[in-house]
C-alpha cells in the first residue's frame, strides 16, 4: 500500500521527471530482489556470486538506463557501470547508481539501494533513494521537501554529541583513507551515541534525511554514491558540506551531513 501512496502522492505534487525516475527504481528493484533472492544460492563460492552481483548491477543499470533515455533522450547521464554520455540538452543529467551496497548484496543481507539523481545547471533537483528489500521509497524535490513513502521527511533535533548516532563508511581492502577514518573514528566516537558503518552512503544520508541518523560522514566518495542523498538531506531541513570547509561535496573527496544543531560541531572535530 506505501508504494501506491507514495505514487500517487508523486503524481499529484511531484514533476514529470520525478515520476520517471520512481518508476525506473521500482524496475530496478524488483530485477534486484530477485536477484537477491537467488544469492543465497551462490554462497558456495565467492567468485561465482561476485560474478552473479555484478551481473544483476549491470542488469539494473541497463533498466534505470532505458527507461530514463527513453523518456528524456537529451539528458546526460552519469552511472557507475557505465560510460558516461553527454545530452543534447547540457544543462541537465542523470546521476545513477543502480546498485549502492553491493558487499551487503552479496552477503545476503537486506540493506541496500538504488539511488537516482537528475542534476540541472550543477545542482541536484530531483531526487530517489529506493531500498527494495524494505519498500522506503526516499523522494526529494528542490524546495518541495522530502518524502519516505506517503510521509514527511524532517532531519533529527537531537543537539548533544553524546546522544546523536553517526553513520560513516570505513575503507575496505587495499582503498585509501583508511588511517583518517580511524583517527576520525578515535576522535568521534567517545563524544557520541554511536557510530554506524551499514554499507550503502544513498542510504546512509537518506536516514539523516529521515533523523534516523543524526549526521553522516564519510571520505573517498563518488558522485553517484551521494547525488540524490544530498538533496534529500538538505529538503529535510539538514546541512551537507564537502569534507574541506567551502568544497561541493560533489566534487570533494568526501562529506559532512548532519541536522543544524550538530552540524558546526561535527565539521570542527572531523576538520580539526
Amino acid at each position: 500500500m506505501g508504494m501506491r501512496n507514495v505514487l500517487r502522492r508523486a503524481i499529484m505534487q511531484g514533476s514529470a521527471n520525478l515520476n520517471v525516475m520512481i518508476m525506473a527504481a521500482r524496475r530496478a528493484g524488483r530485477s534486484l530482489i530477485k536477484d537477491f533472492q537467488e544469492v543465497e544460492n551462490l554462497q558456495v563460492s565467492s567468485k561465482s556470486a561476485g560474478d552473479f552481483v555484478s551481473r544483476a548491477d549491470i542488469a539494473a543499470e541497463k533498466i534505470i538506463h532505458e527507461q530514463l533515455m527513453d523518456a528524456r533522450p537529451n539528458y546526460g547521464w552519469l552511472g557507475e557501470e557505465s560510460d558516461p554520455i553527454d545530452g543534447k540538452d547540457p544543462t541537465r543529467r542523470w546521476i545513477v547508481d543502480p546498485l549502492d551496497g553491493t558487499t551487503n548484496f552479496l552477503h545476503g543481507m537486506p540493506h541496500w539501494s538504488v539511488s537516482i539523481a537528475l542534476e540541472h545547471k550543477g545542482e541536484i533537483v530531483s531526487a530517489v533513494v529506493y531500498d527494495p528489500p524494505k519498500d522506503e521509497m526516499f523522494v526529494a524535490e528542490k524546495g518541495q521537501g522530502a518524502w519516505m513513502n506517503e510521509s514527511r521527511l524532517r532531519v533529527s533535533d537531537r543537539s548533544r554529541m553524546i546522544e546523536a548516532v553517526f553513520a560513516t563508511g570505513v575503507p575496505n581492502g587495499a582503498r585509501a583513507y583508511l588511517p583518517e577514518t580511524l583517527q576520525d573514528l578515535a576522535r568521534l566516537m567517545p563524544k557520541t551515541a554511536g557510530v554506524r558503518r551499514w554499507g550503502s552512503a544513498a542510504l546512509d544520508l537518506a536516514y539523516v534525511s529521515a533523523g534516523r541518523f543524526d549526521g553522516y560522514w564519510e571520505r573517498g566518495l563518488n558522485a553517484w554514491d551521494i547525488a540524490a542523498g544530498l538533496l534529500l538531506v538538505r529538503e529535510a531541513g539538514g546541512f551537507v558540506e564537502g569534507l574541506e570547509k567551502g568544497t561541493n561535496p560533489m566534487e570533494s573527496a568526501g562529506l559532512i551531513s548532519a541536522n543544524g544543531a550538530i552540524f558546526e560541531t561535527l565539521c570542527k572535530e572531523l576538520r580539526s
